[in-house]
């Protein structure tokens, strides 16, 4: 990734992790963004958003060029990545998920819960194995999974935006919570979609400059 890429990337995840996370830092179940059962529901979407906000501010300083250039910072921040944001963000993904009541919600989070743990495992394998070219793809992978969080929130107002001219602004605000589900889905779909993209185009380019030479 280009550095000014780079920048780009970790500067949307530090807006959108204080976005995310502000009106959590309190700890008041009244000032919560999504609806919730009760102190347990609550308490376990906090330690969701909280690990997850972690996940995204780490994971885009990975693709630095200056972090990258220092290997041992490079691998302890991918730990901490992993153990401290991705590993405990999946895992309190799934009952978030199930406990919404909406059924695509409960498909959607919880396969991208799944996928998160898988990709993250497989990113340590091979980084273990020394196998760094797939360590790097299964790595950007899984951040596309964790960048989840932001594009979300940027599908569910274009979705919106596209329903305007058929429903009408009064009825945005229902048309806007059955959004929220396809949002979200569509939102790691398009992700790793982009990201399998550039993984297979650096794939090519050996091949295309070894057929050239």
């Amino acid at each position: 990734m280009h550095r000014r890429t780079a920048w780009v990337v970790f500067i949307v995840a530090v807006i959108a992790t204080s976005v995310l996370v502000y009106p959590y830092l309190g700890l008041d179940v009244d000032d919560s963004r999504l609806d919730v059962r009760d102190g347990l529901h609550y308490y376990v979407l906090v330690g969701h958003i909280g690990t997850a906000a972690v996940a995204l501010v780490l994971g885009s300083l990975q693709f630095m060029p200056t972090v990258r250039a220092r290997r041992w910072i490079h691998r302890t921040l991918g730990r901490v990545y992993l153990l401290a944001g991705v590993l405990p963000s999946a895992v309190a993904t799934i009952p978030v998920a199930l406990w919404s009541g909406r059924l695509m919600t409960q498909v959607g989070l919880t396969t991208a819960a799944v996928l998160w743990l898988i990709t993250g495992g497989l990113a340590y394998r091979a980084a273990r194995r020394r196998d760094f070219d797939s360590h790097r793809n299964w790595m950007m992978r899984n951040y596309a999974l964790t960048f989840l969080a932001v594009t979300a929130r940027i599908l569910v107002p274009l979705l919106l935006l596209l329903q305007l001219p058929f429903r009408g602004a009064g009825s945005m605000g229902e048309l806007a919570t059955s959004m929220i589900p396809i949002g979200q889905t569509l939102g790691w779909v398009v992700n790793l979609a982009v990201v399998e993209s550039v993984i297979r185009r650096r794939r090519r380019l050996p091949e295309a400059r070894l057929r050239d030479a």
